[in-house]
């Protein structure tokens, strides 16, 4: 179960990190000319410190050997970046935010469904399914250090 964990645990710390990047140092967001520059720089530091969390999350995980205590670093490290998101999302009307952007922003994701078209916020089609692997991994990791 430990090296399951470990490939778990290094999935979630590359959603938080590689897919981030990839949408965010594009023209949706750091490049997008329609954001203020201090905008702009927002994104790419954000951005910046998750690559850096995830590359301190990986170097735990593979380094940990047998020490499952360790693993609730990168674990925590998950469920902040993670959890970060859903704050985000949770709050943005207080903040004038949105998931999509009409303008130039990321795209509706859209699929059909029994026949139907169907179409939802990128951002929640990508995070949800990823939100239920974070708990499982965190069952398991508290599985392995005795707690559950």
């Amino acid at each position: 179960m430990l090296i399951t964990v470990k490939i778990l645990l290094t999935f979630l710390t590359l959603t938080y990190s590689v897919i981030p990047t990839l949408y965010d140092l594009s023209d949706t967001h750091a490049t997008n000319p329609s954001w203020t520059p201090h905008a702009r720089w927002h994104v790419v530091w954000q951005v910046a410190s998750y690559d850096m969390i995830a590359l301190v999350s990986l170097v735990v995980i593979w380094t940990a050997g047998d020490n499952t205590v360790l693993l609730w670093i990168p674990a925590a490290l998950a469920v902040s970046c993670l959890g970060g998101f859903w704050i985000a999302f949770a709050t943005k009307r207080i903040y004038g935010g949105a998931g999509m952007d009409k303008v130039n922003g990321v795209p509706k994701y859209q699929f059909k469904l029994l026949g139907r078209e169907m179409a939802t916020d990128a951002n929640l089609t990508q995070f949800t399914p990823i939100t239920v692997v974070l708990v499982v991994t965190l069952f398991l990791v508290a599985r392995l250090n005795g707690v559950v």
